[in-house]
Formats: C-alpha cells, sequence, structure tokens
C-alpha cells in the first residue's frame, strides 16, 4: 500500500506537516490523552457547579413579554429548573446596531428541545423596550421566548451578557449559577468546532504554530458588510442578519459606538 512521505522538512508556512496514516494515529492518540484530562476536569468543574449555594429572591417580580406583565415565575413553564441568556440592548438603535456577541448567544440557541426534555426551560433576558424587543425578535425568527427585564433588579435583571441559571421549588426561585464573558462559549458551538480546525478561530491571541496566519482581533468574523467581508464598520450587521428576509445594505449602527 502506497504511503504519504513526511515533508515537515518541507512543508510549506501556514499549514501542518504531511505525514502517514500511522504517524497522524500516533499524534492524534497522544493528544487524546490531553483531551480526556481536560473533560474530566470539565466534569469536575460542573460537580463543583452542582454544590454550589444558592440565594432566594421574590419570584413574583414581574417581566414584560408577548402577553404583557408575567412574574418571572412563570418563565420555568411549570419545569423546576431555568437557564436564561441576558442579550444586552441599544435603546432606539435599528437592527444591524444590537450585540453581535449577544447575537452569537441568542443564534446558537433556537431551540430548547433537548433541554425541555430533561426538565429545563430556556428564557432570554434583555433590558429593551418590549416593542422594540419584539419588532427584533420578529425580523431574527426567533422561536424562543423573550422577555424585557427593564428596571427590573438582579438577580432577574442587572448585568447583561450573562448565561444564569434558576432553580424554583414550588412558588419559591433561586439563583444558582451565573457566567459571562468566555463563560459563555459552550452556547456557541461554532467556536467548538472551529477550535477543532486547523487555523482556529483566526484571532490574534491564539498559539499558533510559526508561519500560521497571524490572526485578527477577537470576534472580528462576526459581523459583516452586504459583501460578506468583515468589518465592525456602520455598514455591517451581525452575520446571522444577512440572512434574513428584508436584510439590506446599512449606513448606521443607530448606537453610541459606531466608531468600533
Amino acid at each position: 500500500m502506497a504511503t504519504t512521505p513526511d515533508d515537515s522538512a518541507t512543508a510549506r508556512p501556514g499549514r501542518p506537516p504531511i505525514v502517514d496514516l500511522a504517524t497522524w494515529q500516533a499524534a492524534r492518540d497522544e493528544l487524546l490523552v490531553r483531551e480526556k484530562a481536560h473533560t474530566r476536569e470539565g466534569d469536575a468543574l460542573a460537580a463543583a457547579r452542582r454544590r454550589l449555594p444558592m440565594v432566594e429572591f421574590d419570584g413574583t417580580v414581574e417581566v414584560v413579554g408577548p402577553d404583557g406583565p408575567v412574574a418571572f415565575l412563570d418563565l420555568f413553564q411549570s419545569r423546576d429548573e431555568l437557564v436564561v441568556y441576558k442579550h444586552m440592548w441599544y435603546d432606539g438603535a435599528p437592527h444591524q446596531g444590537q450585540c453581535e456577541g449577544c447575537t452569537t448567544a441568542a443564534w446558537h440557541l433556537k431551540d430548547a428541545a433537548y433541554l425541555n426534555a430533561r426538565g429545563v426551560s430556556l428564557a432570554i433576558l434583555t433590558t429593551g423596550q418590549w416593542d422594540e424587543v419584539a419588532a427584533y425578535v420578529e425580523f431574527m425568527g426567533y422561536t424562543q421566548p423573550w422577555y424585557s427585564v427593564r428596571d427590573v433588579e438582579a438577580p432577574v435583571g442587572g448585568d447583561m451578557g450573562y448565561i444564569t441559571c434558576f432553580l424554583r421549588d414550588g412558588d419559591r426561585t433561586f439563583l444558582t449559577y451565573s457566567t459571562t464573558a468566555r463563560g459563555n462559549e459552550p452556547i456557541n458551538g461554532s467556536l467548538g468546532l472551529l477550535d477543532m480546525t486547523p487555523y482556529g478561530r483566526g484571532e490574534a491571541w491564539e498559539d499558533k504554530p510559526e508561519g500560521w496566519p497571524e490572526g485578527r482581533h477577537s470576534c472580528w468574523f462576526w459581523r459583516s458588510d452586504a459583501d460578506g467581508n468583515a468589518t465592525w464598520g456602520p455598514t455591517s450587521r451581525p452575520v446571522p442578519q444577512w440572512t434574513r428576509p428584508g436584510a439590506t445594505p446599512v449606513e448606521t449602527l443607530g448606537r453610541h459606538d459606531e466608531h468600533h
């Protein structure tokens, strides 16, 4: 059987060396040992999360959804557990001016069927006025429940950009866990897949072999213009928006930080 010789000494910069399948398998098996250790450490962290204390709060506080004000308790949909994503909001901004980072989270949470099967409900909370939020949800085609928590205090409201978990015991409600920044990455399956590819996320902070593409700033590909060019300027939208009916080229983000 023909094999491909090792040309690692003459491989072009910016690509892995070429080896035969047995050599590749040996290297893959070596990395697998580290991956399994990483998985076990993740299991240990999850076990520690399950042992965190919790904070009781008033579950009758009202949030606003498509049917008007409802008690936060209703978001559990009679289930015992609830996961929410807190979506940042720019008041008065058009659809393209809303948060690209939060868009990645919401876009990857289109369906909660498997959470529901496990007895966990899902909701997205944001501080926007409900009429603005409702128009945005319709444009994006989201099917998961959204609610406005404008002027609602933490832990229901408060800072946005967080994954937060709650537990219900009858009519009593408890905060159990919250995370943000890179702690939100488990939502984003695209990042997990990119981490498996040779060139990764294409971001400058990543540890890359010599000769690899240098990469750009974090999250550089989350916005693009109408021609698909990555840009965070005023002509861009969060990339999923270009898939929506009626999405048109734009000239402004309609928000205070257009200097991105």
